[in-house]
C-alpha cells in the first residue's frame, strides 16, 4: 500500500490515506502515456475541413476553344484544378480521425501519470474540497496556500462554488471526476483530488 497525507483547505495535515499500489504506485510507461496523448488528440478533431473538387464549383462546362489550332495549351473547361478559381485536386474532405483505444490500456495511462505525481509530490490529496464562497477571489486566496504553477481539481460536478470560482483563473482548471483525462493530467503538473474522487478512482480504474 502507498501512505499519503491527506490536508485539508488550509494546507494542515489531518489524517493519513493508504492507497493500493496497483493504482498509485504504477510503473511509468512513456509510449503507453503518449499513445494515450495521440489517441485522445485524434478524438477532439472536428475533421470538418472540406474543398470542393472540379465537379463541385461553379463555372460552365463547356470546352473554352477548340482543341488544336490556337497556340494557346489545350483545356476542357474553367473548372479545371490547373485554373484558378477551379477545382482541388485531393483537397481534404470531411472525414472523422476519431478511433477506439483499449479500455485497460487508457487506465493503464492515468495510472501511470497519477502514480508519476504522487512519486513527485504533485499531488494534493483533500479530506473535501469546500470552500466559503463562489468568488474568484476568495478561491484564489485559499489555494494560496498550495505551492504550485499549473493545477488540475477533479471533483464533482455538484460542487457549483468551486467549478464557478476557477473558470476566471488561467492557471487553474476544476472538472469533474468523469471528465477526467490524459491530456489534463498531463498538462497541468500538479493535481488537487478530495478523497471522495480518490475513492471513485479507486472503483474505476481498478
Amino acid at each position: 500500500m502507498v501512505k499519503v497525507k491527506v490536508r485539508n483547505i488550509k494546507n494542515k495535515e489531518v489524517s493519513e490515506l493508504e492507497l493500493p499500489e496497483a493504482i498509485f504506485d504504477y510503473p511509468l510507461k512513456e509510449h503507453l502515456i503518449y499513445e494515450a496523448v495521440k489517441n485522445f488528440n485524434a478524438n477532439q478533431r472536428q475533421g470538418t475541413a472540406c474543398t470542393k473538387t472540379r465537379s463541385e464549383v461553379a463555372g460552365s462546362g463547356k470546352k473554352m476553344w477548340k482543341q488544336k489550332g490556337t497556340g494557346r495549351a489545350r483545356t476542357g473547361g474553367v473548372r479545371s484544378p490547373l485554373w484558378r478559381k477551379g477545382g482541388v485536386s485531393f483537397g481534404p474532405k470531411p472525414r472523422d480521425y476519431s478511433y477506439a483505444m483499449p479500455k485497460k490500456a487508457r487506465r493503464n495511462a492515468i495510472k501511470s501519470v497519477l502514480s508519476d505525481k504522487i512519486r513527485n509530490d504533485r499531488l494534493f490529496i483533500l479530506d473535501e474540497l469546500k470552500l466559503d464562497s463562489g468568488k474568484t477571489k476568495d478561491t484564489i486566496k485559499a489555494l494560496s496556500r498550495f505551492s504550485f504553477d499549473k493545477l488540475l481539481i477533479v471533483d464533482k460536478r455538484d460542487n457549483n462554488d468551486l467549478m464557478l470560482s476557477t473558470r476566471n483563473i488561467p492557471h487553474i482548471k476544476a472538472i469533474d471526476v468523469a471528465e477526467m483525462n490524459i491530456y489534463d493530467s498531463l498538462k497541468y503538473n500538479y493535481i488537487m483530488l478530495s478523497v471522495d474522487v480518490v475513492k471513485r478512482l479507486m472503483e474505476v480504474l481498478k
